[in-house]
């Protein structure tokens, strides 16, 4: 599991503020890096020019791509969070791609940063924050008629109410431990996977060409499929977040 450990960087390990550890890790290097990456995508996507180029094309497909998704889960209120949502799309979008570079960048291996519970747990509580914000901010205290669905006998409201509050309360979790596991379980196998390719290699030749091959084509099979579970769980971290502000712009 060493492909997931935080390693201070740059001998900023005894860094403290306030009794707590403030070093500067691998994964804050990876974070900035992401961002960067994400800041010169954009802005190298923004030169609206009549006939766009590819670059700009990319963007605008994925600013439009999110725009459709608002539209369709929130509606017309749904407009003015495009910029957090694709914000947070292709934050994790790029962090999924660039944790599987196969070398690294001026001597760092590549980190997942999104492997890590307490990242996606951080972005899902952005998202689920968004929600409660909006919900109180619209409708006051009749945001708690969310957790009552409309028709329900007035008998079974004590016990509906508990249940659709603690489903609710449990959608930052979910929301961030989809995203952790997903990442975490691809990285374990292709970590395996490569052990088989080593391990049977040195082993000898024999073994080499029993397990070791069929081992390094699974591997780039599963490569690919990490590169579009990369995606899928950028799209699903997305969609989910809409779902969730749809919640709050629209009380059924």
């Amino acid at each position: 599991m060493h492909q997931f450990a935080i390693e201070p960087l740059f001998g900023t390990d005894h860094l403290a503020l306030g009794g707590y550890n403030i070093a500067f890790t691998n994964s804050a290097l990876w974070m900035v890096i992401t961002a960067v990456v994400l800041w010169i995508f954009v802005a190298g996507g923004m030169k609206r020019q009549l006939v766009p180029g590819r670059w700009q094309m990319a963007v605008e497909f994925f600013t439009g791509f999110i725009n459709k998704l608002m539209m369709e889960n929130v509606g017309a209120a749904g407009k003015k969070y495009v910029p957090y949502v694709f914000s947070i799309f292709m934050f994790i979008l790029m962090a999924n791609l660039l944790g599987l570079l196969p070398i690294g960048l001026f001597g760092l291996h590549p980190f997942t940063f999104t492997s890590h519970f307490t990242v996606t747990g951080v972005l899902a509580i952005m998202s689920f924050s968004i929600v409660l914000i909006v919900g109180f901010w619209k409708h006051g205290l009749h945001f708690f008629s969310l957790f009552v669905p409309h028709g329900t006998p007035l008998p079974m409201i004590p016990v509906i109410f508990p249940i659709e509050l603690v489903s609710f309360l449990v959608r930052p979790f979910s929301l961030g431990l989809r995203l952790f596991v997903a990442m975490t379980a691809g990285h374990v196998l292709l970590k395996v996977l490569a052990g088989f390719v080593i391990n049977s290699t040195n082993a000898g030749l024999g073994y080499g060409a029993l397990v070791g091959i069929p081992s390094f084509t699974l591997m780039i099979g599963i490569s690919a499929l990490e590169m579009l579970v990369a995606c899928i769980q950028a799209y699903v971290f997305a969609l989910l977040t809409s779902l969730y502000i749809n919640d709050a712009e629209h009380l059924h």
